[in-house]
Parts: C-alpha cells; structure tokens; sequence
C-alpha cells in the first residue's frame, strides 16, 4: 500500500461518508430492444431485471419520482461493484431530448473497468460501428474511452493500467489538501475556515 491509499484508507475511517456508493442510475429511452441490446451485447453490462411499473405509480398519487406516464418498462443493468445502470422507457415522441449541458441534466454516466476489458470494449464498439474516443489520459493515471448510447447519454469507461484488475475510484481521483485547496481559494466566499471545513477528508 503506498503513501495515498493509507492516506485514504486513514482519512476515510476518520471521516466515512454518508453513503455507500452508487445504487442505480437512472436513465431514459424510447426503445427499450435497441437499448438492451446496446447496455447487453457492446458495453458488456448483463441485464437483471425487467418490470413494467405498477399502474398508478405514473400519474396518480403513488408516484414517487419516476416519470409521468404509466406503466413503463424499467429494466435494469448490471454495473459491477454491487451498483445497476437503469432506464425507462418513454412513450416515444412524449419528451424532447435532453440538453447535456444544461444546468442539471446529465453530462455523461462514467464507469471503471480494467484495462483488458476496456480493450474488449472498444473491440466491440468497433464491431458494431459505434464510433468511440480515447483512451485518452483524463486524469493522472486515469484513461478513459467515450462513447454515446442508442439514446444520445455519453458514456466514460475509465482504467487505470498501473491498477491493472483493481481499480480503486477514490484513490485515483484523491488530491491532497494544498493541491484542492489550490482550486478551492478561487470560489467566492471560500475563507479559511471554509476550507479547513471542505478538506477535512483530505490527506495533508
């Protein structure tokens, strides 16, 4: 273990976050056949589960979040590490397709994956004429591989080679206190004892 997985290690049981990762993601599609088969058969992520919502849980009182039309497909992946990707699918033509960029939308759905089966990935994407980018260095260790589904959501397959079959999300991203503070001190507002309080969970 090197000087930063102990570091995170440390700070993590010093500090442990409010949750426990990812559960699902959820996404949407007007073609739930085409989506299987891209989630299934080219980014490798084994179906789970096929339900149609229970009526009443689109427009009447029961719903809880989920969109407003009744009894949707919502079918479910698995993303690896205990956490599924999701979608429903949406009567198509009800809804304009979302804006990436805008201020909550979604940017792009990333995911970790080893370097051999981020080869593989990209062997399939080619097979099936999907164009693809990268690998490209995204962050210091970390390459990624982007990609769009049958939907238009962009896709990231993240490795980290040095990792090689274990690839460990938080230790690839974790700075240190000076070198987030760094960024930190250009918010507005952002005064020392506000950062003291937002780099608790950081290494010195």
């Amino acid at each position: 273990m090197n000087a930063r997985e102990s570091a995170t290690t440390a700070q993590r049981s010093a500090t442990p976050p409010a949750t426990r990762g990812i559960h699902h993601l959820a996404f949407t599609t007007e073609d739930m056949k085409l989506t299987t088969e891209f989630i299934v058969r080219v980014v490798g992520m084994p179906l789970v589960h096929a339900m149609k919502v229970p009526p009443g849980v689109g427009t009447g009182p029961g719903n809880r979040g989920n969109p407003p039309y009744e009894e949707l497909r919502h079918y479910f992946f698995d993303m690896g590490n205990d956490s599924l990707l999701a979608y429903f699918e949406l009567p198509a033509g009800a809804e304009p397709k979302a804006k990436r960029d805008a201020i909550g939308g979604m940017q792009h759905c990333a995911f970790a994956i080893t370097p051999t089966e981020q080869q593989n990935l990209m062997k399939r994407l080619k097979e099936n004429g999907i164009r693809f980018d990268g690998p490209f260095e995204s962050l210091p260790g970390l390459f990624s591989v982007y990609f769009f589904d049958p939907n238009g959501i962009r896709m990231e397959a993240c490795a980290e080679p040095a990792a090689g079959d274990n690839p460990g999300v938080i230790a690839s991203v974790l700075q240190t206190k000076t070198e987030a503070g760094s960024e930190l001190a250009t918010l507005k507002g952002a005064d020392p004892k506000w950062m003291t309080e937002f780099t608790t969970a950081l290494p010195e």
